[in-house]
């Protein structure tokens, strides 16, 4: 959470291949609109950038760490026609790191490959089992691409949030979409939640459980408390009985009377528990 002031006429800006999202000043002079394309300043370089709103001190905290700089300008055409550019030369980055990764031998893939705006340095995002020694390979690539190169290494959820596009729901992945932080997800969230536990349902694009899973627990652990445990003795309007299960976001459990009934009781029901 960032407590630095916010300096008058900021805006929240989305920017870089892995959608960071910080706080830029623009000047007084210059309108500024959300979803304009803008140029901005950041402590990598001049970027390009999605205006999303104007800065304020609670858009910003809800920002786990935001990047800084300044607001230079409203993309103008010819601004456009260079980002147009960049995304030709794109492919052409991305077949020659791969080329000469593949000449060092070395255990790594390429996933994506970055230009800064303003062509201050070029970044190649990789995956590797382990640690790489690549100081040749960013030598080699110094010399083919004549900028400053940079290797950074992720993992595979980064990775979706690269390259993934949409996912089962058919919406665009939350990953690479809304989310600014990816947030840990377990295997007890999808049982407390009654989601299948096939691993090939509750997988998002990146292998890993989905993102999804995440956004509902605090709800399901509020409910969930809420109700009579699992194993325990509760009088309802039906007689008493014994808590088999939990139907959470329902408020409702699966119950065996003494005579042997299984029936569904809603927590309103519940008169007393033993």
């Amino acid at each position: 959470m960032s407590t630095a002031p916010i300096a008058p006429n900021s805006f929240l800006v989305r920017h870089g291949s892995m959608r960071f999202i910080g706080a830029f000043a623009a000047p007084p002079n210059i309108a500024v609109t959300r979803g304009d394309v803008a140029i901005i300043r950041t402590e990598r370089g001049l970027e390009y950038g999605e205006v999303l709103c104007p800065a304020t001190p609670q858009t910003v905290a809800a920002i786990p760490e935001p990047t800084r700089g300044e607001l230079a300008r409203v993309a103008t055409a010819a601004d456009r026609a260079k980002i147009a550019d960049l995304a030709v030369k794109h492919k052409q980055q991305y077949a020659t790191g791969t080329k000469l990764v593949a000449q060092h031998r070395l255990a790594m893939q390429i996933v994506d490959v970055e230009f800064l705006f303003g062509g201050e340095r070029l970044v190649f995002y990789f995956l590797a089992e382990g640690r790489v020694d690549f100081r040749e390979l960013v030598k080699s690539m110094a010399r083919e691409f004549h900028t400053r190169i940079e290797l950074r290494q992720i993992g595979v959820r980064d990775e979706a949030k690269l390259l993934a596009d949409y996912g089962d729901c058919g919406k665009p992945v939350c990953c690479n979409s809304h989310m600014v932080v990816m947030p840990p997800v377990s295997m007890r969230m999808a049982k407390l939640q009654k989601s299948t536990l096939d691993p090939t349902k509750i997988s998002g694009r990146c292998g890993r459980l989905k993102c999804c899973l995440r956004f509902e627990q605090d709800v399901y652990e509020e409910f969930q408390q809420e109700l009579p445990p699992v194993g325990s003795r509760v009088v309802t309007e039906k007689g008493q009985g014994k808590v088999l299960a939990h139907e959470v976001l329902a408020r409702r459990l699966l119950v065996e009377f003494e005579d042997g009934r299984r029936l569904p009781v809603a927590l309103a029901e519940v008169l007393t528990r033993l």
